[in-house]
Protein backbone atom coordinates (compact mmCIF):
# COMPACT_ATOMS: atom_id res chain seq x y z
CA UNK A 1 0.00 0.00 0.00
CA UNK A 2 1.33 3.45 -0.92
CA UNK A 3 0.29 7.03 -0.12
CA UNK A 4 1.02 10.35 -1.73
CA UNK A 5 2.54 13.18 0.28
CA UNK A 6 -0.66 15.10 0.96
CA UNK A 7 -2.49 11.99 2.24
CA UNK A 8 -5.35 12.37 -0.26
CA UNK A 9 -4.66 9.23 -2.28
CA UNK A 10 -3.84 5.68 -1.26
CA UNK A 11 -3.04 2.79 -3.59
CA UNK A 12 -3.51 -0.80 -2.44
CA UNK A 13 -1.74 -3.65 -4.20
CA UNK A 14 -3.88 -6.30 -5.89
CA UNK A 15 -5.18 -8.85 -3.39
CA UNK A 16 -4.80 -12.60 -3.97
CA UNK A 17 -7.75 -14.75 -5.10
CA UNK A 18 -10.29 -15.57 -2.40
CA UNK A 19 -12.15 -18.74 -3.45
CA UNK A 20 -15.04 -19.78 -1.24
CA UNK A 21 -14.80 -16.88 1.24
CA UNK A 22 -17.02 -14.01 2.20
CA UNK A 23 -15.96 -10.49 1.30
CA UNK A 24 -16.98 -8.62 4.44
CA UNK A 25 -16.38 -9.66 8.04
CA UNK A 26 -17.07 -6.32 9.72
CA UNK A 27 -20.46 -4.67 10.02
CA UNK A 28 -19.27 -1.62 8.07
CA UNK A 29 -17.89 -3.82 5.28
CA UNK A 30 -21.25 -5.59 5.09
CA UNK A 31 -23.04 -2.22 4.93
CA UNK A 32 -20.83 -1.25 1.98
CA UNK A 33 -21.76 -4.42 0.06
CA UNK A 34 -25.45 -3.99 0.94
CA UNK A 35 -25.38 -0.58 -0.78
CA UNK A 36 -24.07 -2.30 -3.93
CA UNK A 37 -26.33 -5.35 -3.87
CA UNK A 38 -29.52 -3.40 -3.06
CA UNK A 39 -28.96 -0.80 -5.79
CA UNK A 40 -27.72 -2.94 -8.71
CA UNK A 41 -30.49 -3.47 -11.26
CA UNK A 42 -28.93 -6.63 -12.69
CA UNK A 43 -28.23 -9.32 -10.09
CA UNK A 44 -26.24 -11.30 -12.68
CA UNK A 45 -23.71 -8.48 -12.93
CA UNK A 46 -23.30 -8.52 -9.15
CA UNK A 47 -22.62 -12.28 -9.24
CA UNK A 48 -20.16 -11.77 -12.10
CA UNK A 49 -18.36 -9.12 -10.05
CA UNK A 50 -18.18 -11.40 -7.02
CA UNK A 51 -16.75 -14.19 -9.19
CA UNK A 52 -14.14 -11.87 -10.73
CA UNK A 53 -13.10 -10.56 -7.30
CA UNK A 54 -12.79 -14.10 -5.94
CA UNK A 55 -10.62 -15.04 -8.93
CA UNK A 56 -8.18 -12.19 -8.21
CA UNK A 57 -9.11 -10.26 -11.37
CA UNK A 58 -9.05 -6.84 -9.66
CA UNK A 59 -5.76 -4.98 -9.94
CA UNK A 60 -4.32 -2.35 -7.63
CA UNK A 61 -7.04 -0.18 -6.08
CA UNK A 62 -6.60 3.61 -5.96
CA UNK A 63 -8.65 5.45 -3.33
CA UNK A 64 -9.17 9.23 -3.47
CA UNK A 65 -11.81 11.61 -2.14
CA UNK A 66 -15.03 10.80 -3.97
CA UNK A 67 -13.61 8.00 -6.15
CA UNK A 68 -12.10 4.51 -6.20
CA UNK A 69 -10.43 3.11 -9.31
CA UNK A 70 -8.98 -0.22 -10.47
CA UNK A 71 -8.33 -2.18 -13.63
CA UNK A 72 -10.47 -5.34 -13.77
CA UNK A 73 -9.83 -8.22 -16.15
CA UNK A 74 -12.60 -10.30 -17.71
CA UNK A 75 -12.22 -14.06 -18.01
CA UNK A 76 -10.80 -13.53 -21.49
CA UNK A 77 -8.10 -11.20 -20.00
CA UNK A 78 -9.70 -8.07 -21.49
CA UNK A 79 -8.84 -5.19 -19.15
CA UNK A 80 -11.35 -2.48 -18.19
CA UNK A 81 -10.93 0.61 -16.04
CA UNK A 82 -13.66 0.64 -13.39
CA UNK A 83 -14.50 3.61 -11.15
CA UNK A 84 -17.01 3.95 -8.33
CA UNK A 85 -17.93 7.44 -7.12
CA UNK A 86 -19.13 8.36 -3.63
CA UNK A 87 -20.18 11.88 -2.64
CA UNK A 88 -17.73 13.72 -0.37
CA UNK A 89 -18.82 15.28 2.91
CA UNK A 90 -18.93 19.07 3.05
CA UNK A 91 -16.62 21.05 5.36
CA UNK A 92 -19.59 21.74 7.61
CA UNK A 93 -20.42 18.03 7.82
CA UNK A 94 -16.80 17.16 8.62
CA UNK A 95 -16.78 19.78 11.38
CA UNK A 96 -19.90 18.24 12.97
CA UNK A 97 -18.47 14.73 12.58
CA UNK A 98 -15.23 15.68 14.34
CA UNK A 99 -17.13 17.24 17.23
CA UNK A 100 -19.19 14.06 17.60
CA UNK A 101 -16.05 11.89 17.50
CA UNK A 102 -14.30 13.70 20.38
CA UNK A 103 -17.43 13.71 22.59
CA UNK A 104 -16.76 10.09 23.60
CA UNK A 105 -13.24 9.12 24.62
CA UNK A 106 -13.46 5.69 23.05
CA UNK A 107 -14.33 6.90 19.56
CA UNK A 108 -10.93 8.31 18.66
CA UNK A 109 -9.13 5.29 20.14
CA UNK A 110 -11.39 2.93 18.18
CA UNK A 111 -10.71 4.72 14.90
CA UNK A 112 -6.97 4.65 15.50
CA UNK A 113 -7.28 0.90 16.17
CA UNK A 114 -8.99 0.51 12.77
CA UNK A 115 -12.50 0.06 14.22
CA UNK A 116 -15.64 1.91 13.18
CA UNK A 117 -17.64 2.66 16.37
CA UNK A 118 -21.33 1.95 15.66
CA UNK A 119 -22.49 4.68 18.09
CA UNK A 120 -20.41 7.24 16.19
CA UNK A 121 -22.00 6.24 12.89
CA UNK A 122 -25.49 6.36 14.45
CA UNK A 123 -24.90 9.76 16.05
CA UNK A 124 -23.51 11.10 12.79
CA UNK A 125 -26.57 9.85 10.88
CA UNK A 126 -28.87 11.61 13.35
CA UNK A 127 -26.88 14.81 12.68
CA UNK A 128 -27.40 14.37 8.93
CA UNK A 129 -23.95 12.95 8.17
CA UNK A 130 -24.11 9.64 6.33
CA UNK A 131 -20.71 7.97 6.53
CA UNK A 132 -21.76 4.62 5.10
CA UNK A 133 -23.25 4.57 1.60
CA UNK A 134 -26.93 3.95 1.18
CA UNK A 135 -29.14 2.88 -1.70
CA UNK A 136 -27.85 4.46 -4.93
CA UNK A 137 -24.86 6.21 -3.33
CA UNK A 138 -22.25 4.08 -5.14
CA UNK A 139 -22.20 5.55 -8.66
CA UNK A 140 -20.46 3.33 -11.26
CA UNK A 141 -18.32 4.35 -14.22
CA UNK A 142 -16.68 1.80 -16.53
CA UNK A 143 -15.10 1.94 -19.97
CA UNK A 144 -17.09 -1.17 -20.97
CA UNK A 145 -19.99 1.21 -21.63
CA UNK A 146 -22.46 -0.07 -19.00
CA UNK A 147 -24.69 2.64 -17.54
CA UNK A 148 -25.43 0.72 -14.33
CA UNK A 149 -23.19 -1.47 -12.20
CA UNK A 150 -21.40 -3.98 -14.43
CA UNK A 151 -19.30 -6.96 -13.41
CA UNK A 152 -16.20 -4.74 -13.34
CA UNK A 153 -17.53 -2.08 -10.95
CA UNK A 154 -19.17 -4.78 -8.82
CA UNK A 155 -15.83 -6.63 -8.60
CA UNK A 156 -14.17 -3.37 -7.50
CA UNK A 157 -16.79 -2.92 -4.76
CA UNK A 158 -16.27 -6.47 -3.48
CA UNK A 159 -12.52 -5.91 -3.37
CA UNK A 160 -12.95 -2.62 -1.51
CA UNK A 161 -15.08 -4.47 1.08
CA UNK A 162 -11.97 -6.51 1.94
CA UNK A 163 -9.96 -3.30 2.30
CA UNK A 164 -12.63 -1.73 4.52
CA UNK A 165 -12.55 -4.77 6.83
CA UNK A 166 -8.92 -3.98 7.59
CA UNK A 167 -9.08 -0.18 7.61
CA UNK A 168 -12.22 1.99 7.91
CA UNK A 169 -10.08 5.05 7.06
CA UNK A 170 -10.47 3.90 3.44
CA UNK A 171 -14.13 4.89 3.69
CA UNK A 172 -13.30 8.19 5.38
CA UNK A 173 -10.82 9.00 2.61
CA UNK A 174 -13.54 8.36 0.02
CA UNK A 175 -15.71 10.79 1.96
CA UNK A 176 -12.98 13.42 1.65
CA UNK A 177 -10.41 13.29 4.48
CA UNK A 178 -7.03 11.49 4.65
CA UNK A 179 -6.01 9.56 7.74
CA UNK A 180 -3.13 11.79 8.92
CA UNK A 181 -5.14 15.00 8.60
CA UNK A 182 -8.19 13.41 10.23
CA UNK A 183 -6.34 11.92 13.21
CA UNK A 184 -4.41 15.15 13.71
CA UNK A 185 -7.63 17.18 13.77
CA UNK A 186 -9.28 14.73 16.17
CA UNK A 187 -6.33 14.85 18.57
CA UNK A 188 -6.16 18.65 18.41
CA UNK A 189 -9.87 18.97 19.22
CA UNK A 190 -9.54 16.46 22.04
CA UNK A 191 -6.67 18.47 23.54
CA UNK A 192 -8.65 21.72 23.36
CA UNK A 193 -11.65 20.05 24.98
CA UNK A 194 -9.49 18.66 27.80
CA UNK A 195 -7.85 22.05 28.41
CA UNK A 196 -11.12 24.00 28.51
CA UNK A 197 -11.32 25.48 32.06
CA UNK A 198 -14.13 24.34 34.30
CA UNK A 199 -16.76 26.69 35.69
CA UNK A 200 -15.43 29.15 38.32
CA UNK A 201 -16.08 28.69 42.03
CA UNK A 202 -19.15 30.26 43.56
CA UNK A 203 -21.69 29.06 40.99
CA UNK A 204 -25.30 28.87 42.08
CA UNK A 205 -25.94 25.47 43.67
CA UNK A 206 -29.08 24.79 41.62
CA UNK A 207 -27.23 25.54 38.39
CA UNK A 208 -24.27 23.37 39.39
CA UNK A 209 -26.55 20.46 40.28
CA UNK A 210 -28.47 20.77 37.04
CA UNK A 211 -25.21 20.79 35.08
CA UNK A 212 -23.94 17.69 36.87
CA UNK A 213 -20.68 19.40 37.78
CA UNK A 214 -20.88 19.00 41.55
CA UNK A 215 -19.24 15.59 41.56
CA UNK A 216 -15.45 15.25 41.47
CA UNK A 217 -13.76 13.62 38.51
CA UNK A 218 -13.57 9.85 38.57
CA UNK A 219 -10.19 8.37 39.46
CA UNK A 220 -8.01 6.93 36.73
CA UNK A 221 -8.75 3.38 35.70
CA UNK A 222 -6.55 0.72 37.28
CA UNK A 223 -3.92 -0.94 35.15
CA UNK A 224 -4.62 -4.48 34.02
CA UNK A 225 -2.26 -7.01 35.67
CA UNK A 226 -0.02 -8.91 33.27
CA UNK A 227 -1.63 -12.21 34.22
CA UNK A 228 -4.38 -13.57 36.49
CA UNK A 229 -3.53 -13.87 40.17
CA UNK A 230 -2.56 -17.20 41.71
CA UNK A 231 -4.80 -18.47 44.52
CA UNK A 232 -3.11 -19.85 47.66
CA UNK A 233 -2.03 -23.48 47.67
CA UNK A 234 -4.16 -25.91 49.68
CA UNK A 235 -1.31 -28.39 50.09
CA UNK A 236 -1.31 -28.61 53.88
CA UNK A 237 -0.66 -31.32 56.46
CA UNK A 238 -4.20 -31.17 57.79
CA UNK A 239 -6.64 -33.62 56.23
CA UNK A 240 -9.43 -32.00 54.18
CA UNK A 241 -12.97 -31.98 55.49
CA UNK A 242 -15.21 -34.81 54.27
CA UNK A 243 -16.42 -34.19 50.71
CA UNK A 244 -13.72 -31.60 49.91
CA UNK A 245 -11.25 -32.34 47.11
CA UNK A 246 -8.31 -29.91 47.50
CA UNK A 247 -7.13 -30.37 43.88
CA UNK A 248 -10.59 -29.58 42.53
CA UNK A 249 -10.94 -26.58 44.85
CA UNK A 250 -7.56 -25.19 43.76
CA UNK A 251 -8.60 -25.61 40.14
CA UNK A 252 -11.90 -23.75 40.70
CA UNK A 253 -10.07 -20.90 42.45
CA UNK A 254 -7.56 -20.63 39.56
CA UNK A 255 -10.34 -20.60 36.95
CA UNK A 256 -12.17 -17.90 38.93
CA UNK A 257 -9.03 -15.75 38.86
CA UNK A 258 -8.75 -16.22 35.08
CA UNK A 259 -12.39 -15.22 34.57
CA UNK A 260 -11.99 -12.16 36.81
CA UNK A 261 -8.92 -11.09 34.80
CA UNK A 262 -10.89 -11.45 31.54
CA UNK A 263 -13.83 -9.43 32.86
CA UNK A 264 -11.51 -6.66 34.06
CA UNK A 265 -9.80 -6.57 30.67
CA UNK A 266 -13.20 -6.18 28.95
CA UNK A 267 -14.21 -3.43 31.35
CA UNK A 268 -10.99 -1.48 30.81
CA UNK A 269 -11.53 -1.72 27.04
CA UNK A 270 -14.99 -0.19 27.47
CA UNK A 271 -16.72 -3.53 26.82
CA UNK A 272 -18.18 -4.07 30.27
CA UNK A 273 -21.43 -5.55 28.95
CA UNK A 274 -19.48 -8.28 27.18
CA UNK A 275 -17.68 -9.03 30.41
CA UNK A 276 -20.98 -9.89 32.14
CA UNK A 277 -21.34 -13.45 30.93
CA UNK A 278 -24.79 -14.98 30.56
CA UNK A 279 -25.75 -17.39 33.32
CA UNK A 280 -24.69 -20.93 32.45
CA UNK A 281 -26.37 -24.19 33.36
CA UNK A 282 -24.42 -26.71 35.45
CA UNK A 283 -23.74 -28.80 32.33
CA UNK A 284 -22.54 -25.75 30.36
CA UNK A 285 -20.31 -24.62 33.22
CA UNK A 286 -18.75 -28.08 33.35
CA UNK A 287 -17.74 -27.62 29.71
CA UNK A 288 -16.31 -24.14 30.44
CA UNK A 289 -14.23 -25.57 33.27
CA UNK A 290 -13.06 -28.52 31.19
CA UNK A 291 -11.73 -26.08 28.58
CA UNK A 292 -9.27 -24.82 31.19
CA UNK A 293 -7.75 -28.07 32.45
CA UNK A 294 -5.55 -30.88 31.20
CA UNK A 295 -5.69 -32.87 34.44
CA UNK A 296 -7.17 -36.27 33.64
CA UNK A 297 -8.88 -36.83 36.98
CA UNK A 298 -10.63 -33.47 36.80
CA UNK A 299 -11.59 -34.03 33.15
CA UNK A 300 -13.20 -37.36 34.05
CA UNK A 301 -15.20 -35.75 36.85
CA UNK A 302 -16.32 -32.94 34.55
CA UNK A 303 -17.25 -35.43 31.82
CA UNK A 304 -19.48 -37.19 34.32
CA UNK A 305 -20.90 -33.92 35.68
CA UNK A 306 -21.71 -32.63 32.21
CA UNK A 307 -23.58 -35.82 31.31
CA UNK A 308 -21.65 -36.07 28.03
CA UNK A 309 -19.02 -38.72 28.60
CA UNK A 310 -15.36 -38.36 27.61
CA UNK A 311 -15.79 -38.07 23.82
CA UNK A 312 -18.89 -35.89 24.13
CA UNK A 313 -17.08 -33.54 26.49
CA UNK A 314 -14.12 -33.32 24.10
CA UNK A 315 -16.45 -32.20 21.28
CA UNK A 316 -18.20 -29.77 23.62
CA UNK A 317 -14.87 -28.23 24.68
CA UNK A 318 -14.00 -27.69 21.01
CA UNK A 319 -17.34 -25.97 20.54
CA UNK A 320 -16.82 -23.80 23.64
CA UNK A 321 -13.39 -22.69 22.43
CA UNK A 322 -14.95 -21.65 19.09
CA UNK A 323 -17.84 -19.62 20.46
CA UNK A 324 -18.81 -20.20 24.10
CA UNK A 325 -22.43 -20.88 25.03
CA UNK A 326 -23.70 -20.02 21.54
CA UNK A 327 -21.46 -22.69 19.99
CA UNK A 328 -22.60 -25.23 22.59
CA UNK A 329 -26.21 -24.60 21.62
CA UNK A 330 -25.38 -25.25 17.97
CA UNK A 331 -23.63 -28.49 18.95
CA UNK A 332 -26.56 -29.74 21.04
CA UNK A 333 -29.71 -28.34 19.47
CA UNK A 334 -31.50 -29.63 16.40
CA UNK A 335 -34.39 -27.32 15.54
CA UNK A 336 -36.79 -26.86 12.65
CA UNK A 337 -35.92 -23.96 10.33
CA UNK A 338 -39.20 -22.41 9.19
CA UNK A 339 -40.82 -19.21 7.94
CA UNK A 340 -38.67 -16.13 7.38
CA UNK A 341 -35.62 -17.84 8.90
CA UNK A 342 -35.83 -20.58 6.26
CA UNK A 343 -36.25 -18.01 3.47
CA UNK A 344 -33.15 -16.11 4.63
CA UNK A 345 -31.16 -19.33 4.97
CA UNK A 346 -32.03 -20.45 1.45
CA UNK A 347 -31.18 -17.02 0.06
CA UNK A 348 -27.78 -17.10 1.78
CA UNK A 349 -27.04 -20.56 0.38
CA UNK A 350 -28.21 -19.52 -3.09
CA UNK A 351 -25.93 -16.49 -3.23
CA UNK A 352 -22.88 -18.07 -1.56
CA UNK A 353 -21.71 -20.00 -4.63
CA UNK A 354 -21.93 -19.76 -8.37
CA UNK A 355 -24.36 -22.32 -9.74
CA UNK A 356 -21.60 -24.55 -11.13
CA UNK A 357 -19.66 -24.42 -7.82
CA UNK A 358 -22.50 -25.06 -5.37
CA UNK A 359 -22.14 -28.35 -3.42
CA UNK A 360 -25.05 -30.77 -3.13
CA UNK A 361 -26.54 -30.43 0.35
CA UNK A 362 -28.90 -32.74 2.21
CA UNK A 363 -31.06 -30.93 4.77
CA UNK A 364 -32.32 -32.07 8.14
CA UNK A 365 -33.62 -29.41 10.52
CA UNK A 366 -30.90 -26.76 10.94
CA UNK A 367 -28.17 -28.99 9.50
CA UNK A 368 -27.01 -28.99 5.87
CA UNK A 369 -24.72 -31.95 5.10
CA UNK A 370 -22.55 -32.09 1.98
CA UNK A 371 -23.41 -35.25 0.05
CA UNK A 372 -20.39 -37.52 -0.30
CA UNK A 373 -18.16 -35.48 2.03
CA UNK A 374 -17.60 -35.35 5.80
CA UNK A 375 -18.60 -31.67 5.94
CA UNK A 376 -21.67 -30.01 7.38
CA UNK A 377 -23.12 -26.56 7.96
CA UNK A 378 -25.24 -25.82 11.02
CA UNK A 379 -27.41 -22.73 11.24
CA UNK A 380 -27.42 -21.01 14.63
CA UNK A 381 -30.50 -19.24 15.92
CA UNK A 382 -28.65 -15.93 15.42
CA UNK A 383 -28.37 -16.55 11.65
CA UNK A 384 -24.68 -17.46 11.62
CA UNK A 385 -23.33 -20.60 9.94
CA UNK A 386 -21.09 -22.97 11.88
CA UNK A 387 -18.73 -25.47 10.19
CA UNK A 388 -18.75 -29.12 11.25
CA UNK A 389 -16.88 -32.17 10.03
CA UNK A 390 -17.15 -35.86 10.81
CA UNK A 391 -14.32 -37.45 12.75
CA UNK A 392 -14.43 -41.11 13.84
CA UNK A 393 -18.16 -41.24 13.19
CA UNK A 394 -19.03 -38.11 15.21
CA UNK A 395 -19.86 -34.60 14.00
CA UNK A 396 -17.50 -32.12 15.69
CA UNK A 397 -17.02 -28.33 15.40
CA UNK A 398 -14.47 -27.36 12.76
CA UNK A 399 -14.17 -23.61 13.34
CA UNK A 400 -15.86 -20.38 14.31
CA UNK A 401 -19.10 -18.99 12.82
CA UNK A 402 -19.48 -16.98 9.61
CA UNK A 403 -22.26 -14.93 8.05
CA UNK A 404 -21.41 -16.47 4.66
CA UNK A 405 -22.11 -20.24 4.37
CA UNK A 406 -19.34 -20.65 1.76
CA UNK A 407 -16.78 -19.28 4.22
CA UNK A 408 -17.99 -21.66 6.94
CA UNK A 409 -17.98 -24.68 4.62
CA UNK A 410 -14.45 -23.92 3.44
CA UNK A 411 -13.37 -24.23 7.09
CA UNK A 412 -15.13 -27.57 7.48
CA UNK A 413 -13.72 -29.25 4.37
CA UNK A 414 -11.20 -32.04 4.98
CA UNK A 415 -9.46 -34.60 2.79
CA UNK A 416 -10.91 -38.06 2.36
CA UNK A 417 -14.60 -38.98 1.98
CA UNK A 418 -16.54 -40.34 4.91
CA UNK A 419 -20.15 -41.17 5.58
CA UNK A 420 -21.97 -37.82 5.58
CA UNK A 421 -25.31 -38.77 7.11
CA UNK A 422 -26.72 -36.39 9.70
Amino acid sequence: MSRNDDDTERTFAALPPAPGRGFARTWWGQAWLKALEDAALDAKQVKTGRRLARAGAVGAVSVRPGRITAVVQDRDRTAHRADVLLEELSDEQWDRFLELAVERAGHVAALVDREMPPHLVEDAAVAGIELLPGLGDLEPECDCGAWDHCGHTAALCYQVARLLDEDPFVLLLMRGRGERALVGDLQARGTVRAETPSAPAGVDAAEAYAAGDILPSLPALPELPDRPGLPPSLDAEAAPAPGIDPAALEFLAARTAVEAHRMLADALKGDAEHGLATELSVAQDAVRLAAGTTARTLSERLAEGSGRGREGLSAAVRAWEQGGAAALSVLDEEWAVEGDVLVRARAALESAWEEDERPTLRVRANRWTVVGAPSQLRLGRDGRWWPYRKERGRWVPAGGPAQDPATALATAQVQGPEDGDC
